[in-house]
């Protein structure tokens, strides 16, 4: 089984040189995964740092974090125990260099969508997965509806802080809002009850897409799948709150 959670700590006698062990001699995946988790962190504060330093309006902070996972991954899987390089001083001129690689790549237009609007997209498809010229007027405006309370939901994942732990991922201290009424804690609190009975793999994943930021294609290269199968088990995911979810009485949206 597969665990993403951060905030679930390691034994005592399960260190991180037993992890770079485990997964350097024995090619553990689970080991890889807990590596990458801890020194994230590490890579999102020098994603902040390129972003203080070179941001002129024109870069998202979530566009240089994404880049700032990619190096990791690859420091990860290119470090070696046996020159004794503390990882952190072997991975900075990685995620570094993955940061500066993408702002050259990146141009005028940043192929006319930011970050979020690409990821946004990439929720959708995953959640449409029947053609609309497949289906009945019936069965698309069902579609629909399942659309709308999946990207509901999701919009939730992303501003309730339910998995927060510490700093926001773009540096800012958020303020309570309007949204918070009682009617809307009420939501959040079931919301966060349901989430914690998911699979832990599908629970992982949405802490890690909508907590984290990370896409779909560097969710397909932590976890060694396609970027089809982490677009199913998000979809699975979300299907699955979204029935706990109106068997508690919310959205009604659906009929």
């Amino acid at each position: 089984m597969i665990e993403l959670s951060p905030d679930v700590e390691l034994a005592s006698d399960e260190g991180e040189d037993l992890l770079w062990a485990s997964f350097k001699k024995n090619g553990s995946a689970p080991a890889r995964e807990r590596l990458f988790l801890r020194h994230s962190p590490f890579a999102q504060n020098i994603a902040r740092r390129h972003y203080r330093e070179q941001s002129r309006g024109d870069i998202e902070l979530a566009d240089l974090v994404q880049l700032a996972y990619a190096g990791l991954l690859e420091a990860l899987d290119r470090f070696e125990l046996q020159y004794g390089t503390p990882f952190r001083a072997f991975a900075a001129h990685r995620i570094s260099g993955s940061i500066r690689d993408g702002i050259v790549r990146m141009n005028e237009v940043r192929e006319q969508m930011s970050w979020r609007n690409r990821v946004r997209r990439e929720r959708v498809d995953s959640l449409a997965n029947i053609p609309a010229d497949q289906m009945g007027t019936s069965d698309a405006m069902a579609k629909m509806a399942e659309i709308a309370v999946g990207l509901a939901l999701g919009f939730m994942l992303e501003g309730t802080g339910l998995f927060e732990h510490g700093e926001s991922n773009d540096g800012v201290a958020h303020s309570k809002t309007g949204y918070e009424s009682l009617a809307w804690k009420e939501i959040v609190d079931q919301l966060h009850i349901e989430l914690s009975a998911l699979p832990e793999r599908e629970h992982a994943i949405l802490r890690q897409h909508y907590i984290d930021g990370m896409s779909f294609d560097h969710l397909a290269a932590l976890l060694a799948v396609s970027k089809g199968r982490i677009s199913q088990l998000h979809r699975g995911a979300l299907n699955r709150l979204r029935k706990r979810m109106r068997e508690r009485g919310h959205f009604k949206l659906e009929r």
